[in-house]
């Protein structure tokens, strides 16, 4: 990291600027071609379900039971309607971003450009280990699931199956992972839809016997059980089940046309998940009386544990359990995939950026970065294997990390978009001309920085309360980690804050000829 002798530490970051600035290029041969160079291959729906698929996960089919019980129906609901609004913020911020410079490496660009190269360097780390590590964890969930219908077979087996099969359609080209998600998100979004059909005709009594009606809403210390203390508990829980939304900045570096498609996505996609999230909360918290020992279950091995199985086994359908078994598994998939194409694609900017190692910034004919991808996917291989031959208590702090490192990012996304909105504006230029604009500037990226703040500290108060060192240590390993690597950088490369009048607002040359739909 240590620039040659005589080299000044302004050169040095115009040189990280200047590499930060084409997201989708890398080197040039002395013929012209480009090479080593992604390609924009997804489409509109493709993005559309990117986004919707990242944030529907086991959060809203598994945990969404456990948060109810915890909090009441009407705690659980405005613990989700904060982050919504929180995640709501942070998507006007990188919708902004991403549309105005859609770049693979999105939040450690924007992070390197915008506040500092020492930011962006720690900020590309933890995406990068962040969804790494989750591969590996949905790795393990999905041998777990499979175990619902092939008792006999080892879960590593089904975890090693899966690696391959999703590290195969990562392989052929951004295209056929767009493709394999669009599917595997509609299967999850169709199943939500089709619980909310039947929640809605259950309330009213018409599918599935009597109902109880909205009773459940009635008493005040039912609705919100636990009062404050409870809702910010389930508030922590509700922030991972949102994580993945921020999905779509990523592919905005491969998408066709993302200064028409990353703004319409952050539009439309948002509230879709919002609905999705509130009104199956809504249903649950109608149906099922948060007091019910089920909801108190939780995690992928019980599927019958899950709200979703329970609400479809009383409106009669006898195979709820098998149904929700397969939609969970999907989800599990889903959120490897997005995973394993996020941290690639991040460790492939990260290479580009001069922050990993050059290998990882090579890509083959399809534009695939495959070296990037082999190096995730053994993180994936590791992980799951360590867990099933007993590493747990390592694997646990793993995922602990991951988690934090996740609210990390955002936080980093709301203050890359606030100066990147005063260095936009201080270079002379008017907000009318973004492609995009985030409405609620500078209140947005402000408030969401504000929220993610309580996130982070609120990780695990209660054992900062008990004094309980060990558990505190396992919940906020994150932290010390994400600041270990930004002052060791800043101290090995000097770097600074990136002045607004010197801020890179250079969007990718290849915007010049994109392609419709």
């Amino acid at each position: 990291m240590t620039p040659p002798s005589g080299t000044s530490v302004e050169t040095r970051h115009d040189d990280v600027l200047e590499r930060s600035s084409a997201p989708a290029t890398a080197s040039t041969h002395s013929s012209g071609k480009t090479a080593n160079e992604l390609k924009r291959g997804l489409s509109s729906r493709h993005l559309q379900m990117i986004a919707i698929g990242g944030a529907i996960g086991t959060g809203l089919f598994v945990a969404s039971g456990g948060t109810i019980s915890q909090a009441g129906p009407g705690g659980a609901l405005a613990a989700y309607a904060l982050v919504g609004l929180m995640v709501f913020l942070l998507m006007q911020s990188l919708g902004e971003m991403s549309a105005k410079i859609p770049v693979a490496g999105s939040f450690q660009s924007f992070a390197t450009r915008f506040v500092s190269p020492s930011f962006g360097f720690a900020i590309g780390w933890n995406y990068w280990f962040n969804w790494a590590i989750t591969v590996a964890a949905e790795l393990v969930a999905a041998g777990i699931i499979m175990d619902f219908w092939f008792p006999g077979i080892p879960g590593w087996v089904w975890a090693g199956i899966f690696l391959l099969v999703l590290t195969g359609l990562n392989a052929l080209s951004a295209k056929s992972f767009g493709e394999s998600e669009f599917w595997l998100s509609l299967i999850k979004v169709s199943a939500v839809v089709i619980f909310l059909a039947a929640g809605v005709l259950m309330i009213f009594g018409i599918l599935g016997g009597s109902s109880p009606g909205l009773s459940n809403w009635e008493n005040r210390e039912d609705v919100f059980h636990g009062g404050w203390v409870s809702i910010i508990s389930v508030f922590m829980i509700a922030g991972f089940s949102f994580q993945g939304t921020e999905l779509v900045g990523v592919a905005a570096g491969e998408a066709k046309n993302p200064r028409r498609e990353v703004p319409k996505a952050i539009r439309t996609v948002f509230w879709r998940i919002m609905l999705f999230y509130i009104g199956a909360i809504f249903i649950i918290g109608c149906l099922i009386p948060f007091t019910d020992p089920s909801l108190l279950a939780s995690g992928e091995a019980d599927i019958a544990a899950s709200p979703f199985t329970l609400v479809f086994s009383r409106a009669g359908i006898a195979f709820a359990a098998a149904l929700m078994n397969a939609v969970i598994l999907t989800a599990i998939l889903s959120a490897g995939n997005s995973g394993l194409y996020a941290s690639t694609r991040m460790l492939y900017a990260m290479a580009h950026d001069g922050m990993a190692p050059k290998l990882f910034g090579r890509t083959n004919k399809r534009g695939v970065p495959i070296p990037a991808m082999l190096a995730t996917a053994s993180v994936g291989l590791f992980g799951f294997l360590s867990a099933i031959i007993g590493q747990g208590a390592a694997y646990s702090w793993l995922l602990n990390m991951s988690g934090l490192c996740g609210f990390i990012v955002w936080a980093g996304i709301a203050v890359s978009h606030y100066r990147f909105r005063r260095g936009f504006l201080a270079q002379g230029n008017n907000v009318s001309d973004l492609p995009y604009k985030a409405a609620l500037f500078p209140i947005g990226p402000l408030l969401a920085f504000a929220l993610l703040i309580l996130v982070i500290a609120g990780q695990n108060y209660e054992a900062v309360l008990a004094g309980r060192t060990m558990e505190v240590l396992s919940s906020y390993i994150g932290l010390p980690v994400f600041l270990a690597l930004w002052l060791a950088h800043r101290y090995i490369t000097k770097s600074k804050v990136v002045p607004l009048l010197e801020m890179d607002l250079a969007a990718p040359k290849d915007l010049d000829n994109e392609t419709r739909d």
